[in-house]
Order: structure tokens, then sequence, then C-alpha cells
């Protein structure tokens, strides 16, 4: 009998145990403090794409959703002048870097440029100069030049916009899990476009912000 009483004394101070470690465990999960350290850490992983334009423009939403802010702006050649910069330099044959390095010129940087970016003189001439040997750098201080402009005057003015706002519920009703409904961010007419590498590419398709209703 007294094997049989200490089993059982044994049996409940487990029980015992387990469910003060289970009462402990949901009461410190159900802490508000918890709850408001989780809170932050998903408020500061969203607003990482608020954080800087290299940070937002690194990933596809944050690019098409700046885009279509900067069309609203009538200055979204800037963007595409950039990524058309981006991708000059994976180029490596030097018919490639001829033909793309023209290309570019031809859109964004030459005197009847449709789509000229905003440039000084000397930036402009210092390209015009290399169109016959360019290199896989040569536009690096012209693409840094409208880099800065963006990062100074339009991005500043996106992080106050709706499509701002849209981007950042759809970021952290992503994170979170939550149930999302299909719902276009309404960004522009069948036809728009978008340049990358000087072909266009349509957009109308390209963005489909999730966020809770």
């Amino acid at each position: 009998m007294n094997g049989l009483s200490k089993t059982s004394l044994d049996l409940r101070d487990t029980k015992r145990i387990h469910n003060a470690w289970k009462s402990r465990i949901y009461n410190f999960i159900q802490s508000p403090l918890l709850r408001g350290e989780i809170k932050r850490q998903e408020t500061n992983e969203t607003c990482l794409l608020g954080e800087s334009l290299e940070t937002l423009i690194s990933q596809k939403c944050g690019r098409i959703a700046f885009w279509d802010f900067l069309k609203s702006e009538f200055c979204e050649e800037n963007l595409d002048f950039w990524l058309a910069c981006q991708e000059f330099k994976t180029s490596d044959r030097p018919e490639e870097l001829t033909r793309r390095a023209a290309s570019i010129y031809e859109e964004f940087i030459g005197p009847e440029s449709p789509r000229q970016v905003n440039l000084d003189f000397y930036t402009r001439e210092i390209i015009r100069q290399s169109l016959q040997q360019p290199s896989p750098s040569c536009f690096v201080v012209a693409q840094r030049k409208i880099f800065s402009l963006m990062e100074n005057c339009s991005f500043p003015r996106f992080t106050q916009s709706e499509q701002y706002k849209v981007l950042l519920s759809a970021a952290a009703a992503e994170q979170r899990g939550l149930p999302r409904h299909r719902k276009a961010l309404k960004i522009r007419s069948t036809g728009d476009l978008m340049q990358h590498d000087s072909k266009p590419i349509s957009l109308q398709r390209e963005l489909y912000l999730w966020h809770k209703d």
C-alpha cells in the first residue's frame, strides 16, 4: 500500500507541476508586454519598406507601388532609368553593352530623348563620349544622381501617399497570416507601361496588393 500511495502522490505532484507550468505559460503568452513585443516586431518588419528607398525598390511590390506614385507626379522615368542602368550593369558582351548604352542614351539622356531625366550637361556629355566603347560603369554617376533625386524628393512624399498605406497594409497582413481578400490597388488604366531595360512592360496585372477589408 505504501508503494501505491507513494506512486499516487508522485503522479499528483507531477500533474500539479504540469498544470502550474501550463498556467504560467498561458499567463505569459497573454501578457500585454509580450503582445506589445510581438506587435512591435511586426511593425518594425513592416516599416522596413519605408526605411529607405534602397529597401523599397529591392522588392517587387515596393518598386511597382513607388513607380505608380512617381507616375502620379509625372516623373516615373526616373525609376525606369534607374532600373535600366541596373540591368545594363549585368551585360558582359561588348556588342550588348554598345546596343544597350545607345538605347538608354536615346530614351533618357540625349537632347531629343522622349523621357529625358534631370542630369547636368557635364554628366550627359561624359556619357555621350563613352557610347563608342561603353563600359558596364558608364551610367554609374548618372544613376547615382537620379537615385539621389528620388531619395530626397520623391521618396519622402511617397511615404505619405495612399500607395504607401496600401503597401504597408498588405505587408502587415502577409506577416500576420491574416485572411486576405484580393483588392487591386487601382494603379493605372489599361495600357500604362513601365520601362525595364528600355523594354516596355505592361503593369496592369503586375500589382495586386492584399489587405484585410
